[in-house]
């Protein structure tokens, strides 16, 4: 039986029914509901004058659900939107789910069910244990990146950049059609600079498909036999093995789907000054865009030229032999046909007598390694190719091998090497017995490479290049001049960042909207052809092969779908019979543009009307780049989502469709949640909530443990569920903990045993206004005093500017110290109502069911969530009095209190007159007095 005493305490249980019921009452009002200006999620009220766009990274919804470190981020953009409403704002924040991808079609593998099945189960999953959490979404808003009708627009989009090709005069995208009227005209050349109209139909196409924005290239690629399919680099361990399943990666040269995003190379840096981002994210940004000035250089060999970028010119002289990526496309055209001489150095030669078949051996033998891998290596490894180029500068003949710490992804894929100035080049001389030759004065050579700036020394010819005596900026600039007047360089800005491979060899992502003819080339589909829709597929694995086999080739999933792939379409010639791609994009997709789906989910005819775009992301001011208010998530997407995102969004802007220049007004990094991990003598980890403490040791059933600190994760045996966090304490606890734990932008350790702490601030709220015993209100009518005043505006100051910062730590803090004055005050005594009114509205974003509860039982039939936030008077945030401390030869002896603003003059006569400074001090001389006021006195007696 239920003790009558305990039927109104804040419980566990009380909290899971309030909760519950609040929850209800939200879903069934719309609540958070957020009107847009036009179509079918607007409103025949006038909209709020201030609107705030809150959007949390796209969340992948994992078989195995939440632990409590996914809703860090969740929760405190709930906070800030709650806060926000509070303050008469029109509040956009809702949570979708980036739903395709290697990861659910692995899962799906595993657990013999088809993708979408279980990919629906975890989003269903998911949404619950998100739900219980009281997070306040508009889930009308809410999409998956495998819904048809959000998928059609992630195709549409790849329309729009297909029949799209860069200007680089107007520097921005426009239209292909735009580019075959100029061409056709006359008013602009093919790329190669023959007349578009002189050019046969087939040549026509190519010159076009040349400029466009998506095009098809034979690329270097991360293929992984083991797994069926082509991986992104950050798929890629840096051992060179796949991140799903531990299989050997090997580079390989494969046909695929690339885009132009170098284009924006520079748009995509410039425009990161206009941004609210963390200057480490934007420092990411510019160190992956990597744009660098220097020149190119054409070193003669074979009859080819081989064309190097370098940002230092003024080094040429010390060049003394050059090395190309072991897949560049001159290795096959220039590699000697015949035997290596006899007195070329055993190093050079691989083990091979023939300098073809030492490539094949050595090609072969670095398949395996990824690029960072091939960076880092500090083993240099090479090949001779048996022949020599030209140095441009001093006619020099310089040996040309192929080493793996060149990337094709890279420059141009081949450099010349200053050993005696880079340390990796240094290296790779040394090994192979190279000449170092010291161009830069100022270093020891014979020890290391000197790589600091100094006086040019060896660096002149007969043909008019003196760069002796002159720094790197004079000598670089006069290199450049003479390469450019010898038609043998020029000067070049160069970007680390490369094009984006776009295929994936899958099942379960989007298809293309691009068919090929008889003959193999590629057609876009039209629009009203939309959505090209996935297939339902008997068996949707990737063909695998031996992970060991890196000859083999992708065959995806999709080929096997044969009525599918062979379709008979009139594109305007006709009926004809087609072949659809069976590649897929990559996951990254569907998370470039969905800020735009957020905004307007219901519209079958654009991807967003452009007046709601405009209204919740449109810029306020000429220099605003307009965007999501703020994004809140892991920095790890900072190179990769954020800058492909960035890229789709221009695009879309340069084409007329959106009134904004960035997806992203404002980023936000959250911390993570972490948690101590166990492991036992065998190195096995244990349950970590199994394990009991004793002494500072630790013990699993007995046995003592390993305790280490990291990552929260079922692998780890230290993951904690929301729901059990829930159940066992409420989801406002949870809420507050979690909040409460520490900044929001710095990780931090879960600790269960610290939970309980986060529950008594509630239960002590709940006690000040409601009776324990008989559920009545606690609350009276009585005027505040003057220290309550006080108390409640500092309060609500500190309250308001935490909140505006995203300090809810903080924030928690004054509430917790508020509520403790309040219990501590009024401890044999109501509390007067206007004490915890404001109270409970400035806890309602952190705690907003207790919230809801309380503000209904003070008698308040509407929700909390759109009362106004408390304002304050700033009188009642400065001190009349301030107390003092007294020292006596400079230890405390007493305590006074004096106007805040006394003169030094009042302060010492009144420390003097204390009873306690004059008991102390009778009898005795004071010989100094020293007040720093607002700080302390101390008297110094004699």
């Amino acid at each position: 039986m239920t003790n009558p005493s305990e039927s109104y305490r804040y419980t566990p249980q009380l909290a899971n029914e309030i909760e519950k019921t609040w929850q209800a009452y939200w879903n069934e009002h719309g609540t958070f509901h957020a009107p847009n200006p036009v179509g079918d999620l607007a409103t025949d009220s006038p909209l709020p004058k201030d609107k705030l766009f809150v959007q949390d990274m796209f969340p992948y919804p994992s078989g195995v659900g939440l632990h409590v470190g996914h809703p860090l981020g969740y929760i405190a953009t709930d906070v800030f939107a709650r806060f926000n409403r509070m303050l008469g704002k029109n509040v956009l924040h809702t949570l979708g789910y980036d739903a395709f991808g290697l990861p659910a079609e692995q899962y799906a593998i595993q657990t013999g069910t088809h993708p979408r099945t279980t990919t629906m189960a975890n989003i269903e999953n998911m949404r619950r244990q998100i739900g219980a959490l009281g997070l306040g979404h508009d889930m009308r808003r809410s999409v998956a990146t495998t819904d048809e009708d959000f998928y059609t627009w992630t195709q549409w989009i790849f329309l729009q950049i297909y029949n799209s090709w860069f200007d680089e005069e107007q520097q921005k995208a426009r239209p292909i059609a735009e580019l075959i009227d100029e061409l056709s005209s006359g008013q602009r050349t093919a790329k190669d600079g023959r007349t578009y109209a002189d050019l046969s139909p087939a040549e026509q196409r190519a010159a076009v498909d040349e400029l466009r924005l998506v095009y098809l290239s034979n690329s270097t690629v991360n293929w992984c036999p083991g797994l069926g399919t082509v991986l992104a680099n950050e798929e890629v361990t840096a051992d060179g093995k796949s991140e799903r399943g531990n299989f050997p990666v090997f580079r390989k040269n494969l046909k695929q789907w690339m885009m132009r995003i170098t284009a924006y190379s520079d748009r995509l840096l410039e425009d990161l000054e206009d941004l609210d981002w963390p200057e480490k994210v934007k420092s990411m940004q510019r160190n992956w865009i990597g744009r660098s000035r220097g020149a190119e250089v054409d070193f003669a060999c074979e009859g080819h030229d081989i064309t190097v970028f370098t940002t230092r010119p003024d080094t040429l002289f010390g060049a003394t032999y050059m090395v190309l990526a072991p897949e560049h496309e001159l290795v096959d055209a220039i590699v000697s046909p015949v035997p290596y001489d006899a007195d070329v150095d055993e190093r050079w030669t691989y083990g091979h007598d023939d300098p073809k078949e030492a490539v094949e051996a050595y090609r072969a033998a670095i398949a395996a390694k990824s690029d960072l891998e091939r960076q880092e290596n500090k083993d240099k490894t090479g090949v001779f190719l048996g022949v020599y180029a030209t140095n441009p500068v001093n006619g020099a003949q310089v040996p040309v091998f192929i080493a793996d710490y060149v990337l094709t992804g890279y420059g141009t894929g081949a450099i010349m090497a200053v050993p005696a100035h880079d340390a990796r080049d240094y290296e790779f001389a040394t090994e192979f017995g190279l000449p170092i030759q010291e161009v830069v004065s100022g270093g020891n050579i014979a020890e290391a490479a000197f790589t600091e700036d100094g006086t040019l020394v060896n660096s002149a010819n007969d043909s008019g290049l003196d760069l002796n005596g002159k720094n790197k900026a004079e000598a670089n600039a006069e290199a450049i001049d003479w390469l450019s007047q010898q038609n043998l360089g020029q000067e070049k800005v160069q970007y680390k960042l490369r094009d984006w491979l776009f295929a994936r060899q899958r099942y379960w992502g989007e298809p293309f909207p691009i068919v090929y003819d008889a003959e193999g080339v590629p057609h876009a589909l039209p629009e009203d052809m939309l959505p090209v829709q996935l297939p339902e597929v008997q068996d949707y694995k990737p063909v695998s092969f031996d992970p060991e086999d890196s000859d083999t080739e992708p065959q995806p999933p999709l080929a096997k779908a044969n009525e599918w792939v062979e379709v008979e379409l009139d594109l305007g010639d006709g009926p004809q019979t087609y072949y659809r791609d069976t590649n897929v994009m990559p996951q990254w997709a569907g998370s470039s543009f969905y800020q735009l789906r957020y905004i307007d989910p219901t519209n079958s005819e654009k991807v967003v009307d452009i007046e709601n775009e405009r209204y919740w992301t449109g810029p306020r001011s000429d220099n605003d780049p307009g965007g999501v208010d703020l994004y809140v998530g892991g920095v790890e997407h900072a190179v990769l989502h954020l800058l492909y995102a960035r890229f789709w969004h221009k695009v879309l802007f340069d084409l007329g469709h959106v009134t904004s220049r960035e997806p992203y007004r404002r980023l936000y990094n959250q911390g993570y949640i972490q948690a101590y991990a166990y492991t036992d003598a065998r190195g096995v980890y244990v349950p970590a909530e199994e394990v009991e403490e004793k002494d500072g040791t630790f013990f699993y059933q007995g046995e003592e443990v390993n305790q280490e600190y990291g990552k929260m994760g079922k692998s780890l045996k230290n993951s904690v569920s929301p729901d059990d966090m829930c159940r066992d304490y409420g989801a406002d606890t949870l809420r507050v903990y979690e909040m409460a734990m520490g900044p929001l932008d710095t990780s931090r350790p879960w600790a269960t045993k610290d939970v309980v702490g986060a529950q008594r601030f509630l239960q002590r709220l709940w006690r000040l206004i409601v009776n324990e015993d008989t559920g009545a209100l606690a609350t009276s009518d009585a005027a505040l005093t003057d220290e309550d005043t006080k108390a409640l505006h500092r309060t609500i100051a500190g309250v308001r500017d935490d909140y505006e910062h995203l300090r809810v730590n903080t924030v928690v803090a004054k509430l917790i110290e508020y509520v403790n004055y309040l219990t501590k005050t009024y401890s044999n005594q109501a509390v007067p109502a206007d004490a915890v009114t404001p109270l409970v509205i400035m806890v309602a974003p952190v705690a907003p069911h207790i919230a809801e509860e309380l503000w209904r039982r003070l008698g308040h039939d509407d929700t909390v969530t759109y009362e106004a936030f408390p304002t304050f008077d700033e009188k009642w945030l400065t001190d009349d009095e301030v107390e003092l401390p007294v020292q006596i030869n400079g230890k405390v002896k007493a305590r006074i209190m004096v106007p805040a603003d006394a003169a030094k003059d009042t302060i010492a006569e009144l420390a003097k007159a204390d009873a306690r400074v004059q008991e102390l001090t009778q009898g005795k001389t004071i010989v100094k007095e020293v007040v720093v006021p607002g700080r302390m006195v101390n008297l110094v007696v004699k």
